[in-house]
């Protein structure tokens, strides 16, 4: 995880210029139901997944880019009209992908050591 690029945001618009801003380079996003004050997921997948995924990060290219991304409380991740799913065609949290790929992970699969670290580290 040395040579990868960790952003942090919250929020659609927010993932989108993260996104954006990153163009040309290999973006991986990580969307994850958003945590309340005291830390804790309102999404049981997303709390499971999140150390693991965290620990395969190691096998991230270098030079790379990390967007862990909240999608939003429970009410608004739950809305068919919301703007992931409208825009990117998130249906599911958590959900790891390759920017400009067709390839992701989605729920159960993000928590499963041996398909995220493959995810990571293939071309």
């Amino acid at each position: 995880m040395a040579g990868c690029e960790v952003v942090r945001v919250s929020g659609y618009d927010r993932c989108s210029r993260a996104m954006e801003d990153n163009r040309g380079r290999t973006v991986f996003v990580y969307f994850v139901g958003s945590k309340d004050a005291e830390g804790r997921n309102w999404c049981s997948d997303s709390e499971r997944a999140e150390p693991i995924v965290q620990e395969a990060m190691k096998y991230i290219p270098a030079g790379a880019v990390f967007i862990y991304c909240q999608v939003g409380d429970r009410s608004y991740w739950k809305d068919p009209n919301n703007e992931f799913r409208k825009n990117l065609k998130i249906t599911a949290v958590p959900t790891l992908l390759k920017y400009g790929a067709p390839k992701q992970l989605v729920e159960v699969e993000c928590s499963q050591a041996d398909l995220v670290q493959k995810f990571f580290a293939e071309d």
